[in-house]
């Protein structure tokens, strides 16, 4: 396979990933039993700022990547796409999904929502072009620490779940099913996604692997 073709596939990968993720965390917000951290961090944000979902989802990732200077983390193209493409999916699928009325529905679009979210995320980060600002925290935890991926997770999901709640995000039980689920989730995906067989073995993801198995 082609180089050309090789980036075409993975860059395709990337967009399919950041899209679902966007999606993803809409998705959960119109379940409406409590979402995952982040979002409650910018339920809380919308507390206090004039400014749709999406729009401070885009504010806040460029506010995190302050946070990858002491773990010496590097941007890459994934970093930048993150940023733009994450926070419209989100205000685009909040746009044209209602939040359903049956808690039954509800209950079934968000555990819907929670493993398309750990699947997008293995999908973006194995795509090889660099973790969005959020998930480099989690990598950085990764490779500053040794800790192993689902316990890096973890940790940055309960901090950003108490930061959130000062705000008054919207908390429920499915918060506390994100908080401690999407780890474990996305664990066994990120090796898939890194060695997809007709793809060339993405560079950037291969550290995490390597802590991964």
């Amino acid at each position: 396979m082609s180089t050309t073709r090789a980036h075409a596939l993975r860059l395709t990968q990337l967009g399919i990933g950041l899209f679902l993720y966007g999606a993803a965390i809409a998705l959960m917000v119109r379940a409406a039993v409590g979402v995952s951290s982040w979002s409650v961090l910018t339920q809380g944000l919308e507390n206090v700022l004039p400014l749709s979902f999406g729009a401070l989802t885009v504010l806040t990732s460029f506010v995190v990547l302050l946070l990858w200077f002491p773990l010496r983390q590097r941007p890459g193209l994934g970093t930048l796409l993150n940023v733009l493409v994450i926070g419209p999916a989100s205000d685009l699928v909040l746009a044209l999904v209602p939040e359903p009325d049956a808690l039954a529905a509800k209950v079934l679009l968000f555990a819907v929502s929670l493993v398309l979210l750990a699947v997008a995320t293995a999908c973006y980060i194995g795509a090889g072009y660099g973790t969005g600002p959020r998930d480099g925290l989690m990598v950085g935890l990764v490779e500053r620490f040794g800790w192993p991926v689902w316990k890096a997770r973890t940790v940055v999901e309960v901090s950003v779940v108490a930061v959130g709640a000062v705000l008054g995000g919207d908390l429920g039980i499915g918060t506390l099913v994100a908080t401690f689920a999407i780890g474990p989730l996305m664990h066994p995906m990120m090796p898939v996604f890194a060695r997809f067989p007709w793809i060339p073995r993405a560079p950037e993801p291969e550290r995490i692997l390597d802590r991964i198995g």
